[in-house]
């Protein structure tokens, strides 16, 4: 008796027919020692309301897909679906498909059995229910070979663009990094989206930081074997203690911090919180049970979580991991090579960075512009390492540029493109509410094709954000920034005046001559430096106009922007 095969899902069964047949076919069914791991189906059956496996198995061509009476979701290219009922014992089959191609039109109708000739991978999914408009850049969540002229093969991992909505909404036509196009399976690939910003993005959701020993018990009930947190020692400050909860009652672990070392037993010792949970949530290790669930403060997102949910999880094992080239706000700046790519590595070890990190990657995943450094995506380890890979600026930072080139080998019309470079990377910022705080020569990069793009998005926040900044970088900011902390895009705009001077001064540091204590002073007071030797004047006009000491009067990076393209295209720079 065979399971499947041609001839005989040509025929149509009831539901207590005995599948029986003489002809002369090639089943579907194979011993299990000839069946690849990856070629399994396992099939269900529904029995007495519930869903249980079953032994028999077969082939769909290297696929995963499971079959049930109750649900049955749209897969990604078969619109309609037989369901027969074979034999006598309830199983749910396949009988045959049809397979549509984009345009709407049949490719062919297909029994399962031909497997010789059925290409085509499935997975189970909920059909498309959002449409991606063209630019959408979408993530593959799994190998796609293609089995048409028209498809797009991609390998999972990889990043797609939308250039065309078709009419059959589980199929985009889309393209590669290498701008190949084709069909591409929309329940294969998943959109990136930024990570949101509603709730604080952790590394650690389950630390608590400053609560009692009874508030913790209090966030514990009811009980939940291997529930737990972490919070500060109330007893030993600089400690911390693990509360766990186990066979009804609460325990507490006094984890300490010795010789830069954190340690609950002082047999095993940990870098930080993150390596200790990892550890403890693989293995008890003498505690009353290992980890299981975290108990998440109130608010919080695990970061892990959120960027893989985003689409912006990266393979470790896809990163290599080279030289040295500078030290960023957070850790070491480093080239790699991501998938034959070569790209920058902000690397980070420590816990007590680690937020700030991570909320740089995050405004990061949120932008995208020519003229900004892009995010390729982010990986955090459980042992807390954590890494910002982005894309390689073969040439460094502007300031360095400039200051290695010098007149004799940059000429006005390079100055401006720079300068209009940043004043439309600012201007995509204005457009879309984020206030970059730290605009500098410093954190402006410049491509292999001489291209200078935005980067250091740690102190970036949304304009709504008027948070408290510990470090500022005086030179460049606004005065009401520094006084009041109020930043704005106008404050931005107060930054991009001083940048202009940079490039015209081919990267001298601002306010030559002047202490940095006396700066602010003298700036509020109405002192504005000189324009730089050679310096166009139509471009020192745009500069005072960036130092108005009233915010509201500054102009907008749109205005900016547009002065900048006019000087330019009339070459009033010459």
């Amino acid at each position: 008796m065979c399971y499947f095969c041609s001839l005989c899902l040509s025929r149509p069964h009831t539901q207590t027919q005995t599948h029986t047949h003489t002809h002369t076919h090639t089943p579907l069914v194979k011993p299990d020692s000839m069946l690849h791991p990856y070629e399994l189906v396992y099939l269900h059956e529904k029995h007495h309301g519930q869903k249980k496996s079953v032994p028999p198995r077969f082939i769909l061509t290297s696929t995963y897909l499971t079959l049930s009476i109750e649900y049955f979701w749209g897969l990604q290219n078969v619109h309609r679906v037989y369901i027969d009922t074979v034999c006598n014992s309830h199983f749910s089959f396949c009988r045959c498909v049809f397979v549509h191609v984009c345009d709407g039109n049949v490719r062919c109708v297909r029994p399962v059995s031909e497997e010789t000739h059925w290409l085509l991978p499935f997975r189970m999914s909920k059909p498309q229910t959002e449409t991606w408009p063209p630019g959408t850049e979408c993530v593959a969540k799994y190998n796609f070979k293609g089995t048409a002229v028209q498809d797009l093969p991609f390998n999972k991992g990889d990043v797609l663009t939308i250039v065309v909505v078709t009419k059959d909404p589980n199929w985009y036509q889309a393209k590669n990094k290498a701008g190949q196009k084709g069909t591409i399976p929309a329940n294969y690939v998943q959109k990136r989206e930024g990570v949101k910003q509603g709730g604080k993005l952790s590394l650690m959701p389950w630390f608590h930081g400053k609560i009692t020993r009874e508030q913790a018990e209090s966030l514990l009930n009811p009980p939940e074997m291997g529930l737990f947190l972490v919070r500060e020692s109330t007893n030993y400050p600089g400690d911390y203690t693990l509360c766990v909860s186990c066979e009804g009652k609460v325990e507490h672990y006094r984890i300490v911090y010795k010789e830069g070392m954190l340690s609950i037993d002082e047999e095993g010792f940990f870098e930080n919180l993150m390596q200790l949970v990892e550890h403890y949530t693989k293995d008890a290790d003498g505690l009353c049970t290992k980890l299981i669930k975290p108990k998440l403060e109130e608010g919080t997102v695990a970061a892990q979580d959120e960027f893989s949910r985003s689409g912006w999880a990266l393979n470790r094992k896809e990163l290599h991991i080279h030289q040295s080239i500078g030290k960023g706000e957070f850790g070491d700046v480093k080239i790699g090579d991501y998938r034959d790519t070569k790209v920058a590595v902000k690397c980070i070890k420590h816990d007590a960075t680690a937020q700030a990190f991570i909320a740089e990657a995050s405004v990061m995943t949120q932008l995208r512009h020519k003229n900004l450094v892009q995010l390729i995506g982010v990986i955090v380890e459980e042992k807390g390492s954590l890494y910002i890979v982005s894309e390689f600026m073969a040439k460094g930072c502007l300031v360095d540029y400039l200051r290695s080139r010098g007149r004799t080998v940059l000429g006005g019309d390079s100055l401006l493109k720079f300068s209009l470079d940043v004043c439309e990377a600012m201007e995509y910022l204005e457009a879309n509410n984020f206030v970059h705080r730290d605009l500098a020569a410093r954190n402006v990069l410049v491509s292999d094709d001489n291209v200078a793009k935005v980067s250091d998005f740690g102190l970036t926040k949304e304009a709504s954000s008027n948070q408290d900044t510990a470090k500022l970088p005086i030179k460049w900011t606004s005065p009401e920034a520094l006084r009041e902390k109020k930043f704005s895009t106008k404050s931005d705009v107060w930054s991009y005046g001083v940048l202009l001077w940079e490039i015209y001064s081919f990267g001298r540091v601002p306010y030559p001559r002047i202490p940095l204590k006396d700066v602010v002073p003298r700036v509020e007071k109405g002192y504005r430096m000189e324009a730089p030797d050679g310096c166009p004047e139509v471009v020192y006009e745009v500069m005072k106009q960036c130092w108005t000491l009233d915010p509201v009067v500054r102009p907008s990076f749109r205005v900016l922007r547009e002065k900048l393209r006019n000087i330019l295209d009339k070459e009033l720079y010459l």
